[in-house]
């Protein structure tokens, strides 16, 4: 065991969106922070949403106009932090006989429209389907809004890049196993997952933005009950093959009121979600239920003239929601706002509940405002104007044409996704490569040693599906045999940084 003699300011534990983004927040504003997390970066509920930056449309019928309102602002603020990794998309609601009635989603997308400023958004309309769409042909009317796709984990990355830059230590794989007070702070224990060994280490504050964990480890390391009752609920998604040809995604309005989504994803398949079901199991475990694939499916087939079957689904995930729990409210119409929690009874610790990733960003400057007062000198705010790594560029097209007139050898294809998921990050990987053989081995699909190389010394991968699940989005195109050799490689080159 060994033991720091320094005490830092900050212990963020978690690190899923909330915390990665509150570790920038810190350290940008002169913080001494330390960010850990007990598995990778983003493998828990941050990977496992619906994949979009929106303001809730749906929460509208509960009279969640604030926390609507908030979205609707910070969907553009993020767009503009990362536009490369952040789309503009347009949604398409058909209706049904059981669909709400016309004046009711006239009236929400109108709110939907004006609740916020909007600049880098369409506005909603009235659409028409025609036979030969891929909507059944009960279906002739609908209404069309626009909100964002995005790549959760990658987001989730370039946070914690982001505080990485600007001081923050970043410890993936590292768990907090033992918190207690001192007359200097709280004193933490943290093991390293992969070396097995235990540090001691000091703090002024901590956070515990620990997601669906966060009430165990306020009773379990800080021995204090937690002030919230949470509610955990899990949401699950099927991957199919392309149900459609066009960009638009799709909100459907199932028989009982709810409404999945339908995404065109990865350029190949049809993402679908989210449900909502009461989860009591073990968190380590989430797995999507039977009933759960049967209620999207049906929901699916309502809709669409190709039906699915079971055998189209090629993946299947699963997240736990920590919802504040209200009581008698059913699991959809639970608030999703966030609660920030601050106990200074012995030293300051603050506790996050709920919250939505595309409210991290808000979320994380309340957290460090609340925690202002015992850090004199700190700085004020500052990720509202800020890029996120890869995002200091005008236009996106803009960028396809400078990375192709650089390395027009990579291909369309591999230009696009290193666009997208690297921004102006591709030159500095790329640096001064010539051609293919100046990217080294590859692995599978359009994955290179270069970028494995990247990924795992600056983006802090250590086995194959962090880079192919939480980092490329490539895990769809590897056989077994390809996983096997990029993670043999991995274990191999990268073993002294574990």
């Amino acid at each position: 065991m060994t033991q720091s003699e320094s005490v830092h300011d900050l212990l963020v534990i978690g690190g899923g969106i909330n915390g990665a983004g509150i570790a920038a927040d810190a350290a940008g504003r002169g913080l001494d922070v330390v960010l850990c997390e007990k598995g990778d970066l983003a493998s828990a509920t941050s990977s496992s949403s619906s994949k979009l930056i929106h303001g809730g449309l749906r929460y509208l019928e509960f009279y969640e106009f604030s926390m609507v309102r908030k979205a609707l602002r910070e969907r553009e603020v993020l767009t503009r932090a990362a536009q490369h990794l952040i789309r503009p998309l347009a949604f398409h609601i058909p209706r049904l006989p059981h669909s709400r009635k016309f004046w009711m989603l006239r009236a929400g997308l109108f709110l939907y429209d004006n609740l916020a400023r909007r600049q880098l958004y369409k506005g909603s309309r009235s659409v028409r389907y025609f036979e030969d769409g891929p909507l059944n042909s009960a279906i002739r009317h609908g209404f069309e809004y626009w909100d964002s796709q995005v790549d959760d984990s990658r987001l989730v990355i370039l946070n914690a890049l982001q505080a990485s830059a600007q001081g923050a230590t970043i410890l993936p794989r590292t768990e907090c196993v033992g918190i207690s007070s001192t007359r200097q702070g709280w004193q933490v224990r943290l093991l390293d997952r992969l070396r097995d060994v235990e540090s001691v280490q000091s703090f002024k504050a901590i956070v515990n933005a620990t997601g669906p964990w966060v009430a165990s480890v306020l009773e379990n390391l800080v021995e204090n009950s937690s002030p919230q009752q949470l509610r955990l609920v899990k949401g699950s998604h099927i991957v199919v093959p392309r149900l459609h040809d066009g960009d638009q995604a799709f909100l459907l309005q199932h028989v009982d009121g709810r409404v999945v989504f339908v995404i065109p994803y990865l350029q190949q398949y049809s993402l679908i979600g989210t449900t909502e079901e009461e989860f009591a199991g073990d968190l380590g475990d989430v797995q999507i239920s039977t009933a759960e694939i049967t209620y999207l499916m049906s929901t699916v087939n309502l809709y669409f003239k190709n039906s699915i079957v079971r055998s189209d689904i090629v993946y299947t995930y699963a997240g736990v929601r920590p919802l504040v729990d209200e009581e008698g409210e059913d699991a959809t119409s639970v608030s999703r706002e966030y609660l920030l929690d601050l106990d200074t009874s012995a030293h300051p610790i603050m506790s996050v509940y709920g919250g939505k990733i595309t409210t991290y960003r808000i979320l994380a400057e309340e957290v460090i405002d609340q925690l202002a007062s015992f850090f004199p000198g700190i700085k004020s705010p500052w990720t509202r104007t800020a890029k996120l790594p890869g995002g200091d560029f005008e236009l996106l097209e803009t960028l396809f044409h400078d990375i192709a007139s650089r390395y027009a050898w990579l291909g369309s294809d591999l230009i696009a996704r290193w666009q997208h998921s690297y921004g102006m990050l591709s030159f500095d990987i790329l640096g001064e490569a010539t051609g293919l053989s100046d990217l080294g081995v590859r692995f599978g699909a359009n994955l290179y040693q270069k970028e494995v190389d990247y990924l795992c010394t600056k983006e802090w991968a250590r086995t194959a599906d962090d880079i192919l699940w939480r980092r490329s989005n490539l895990g769809f195109s590897f056989s077994g045999e390809e996983r096997s050799a990029l993670d043999k490689y991995i274990k191999q080159s990268f073993a002294a940084l574990s």
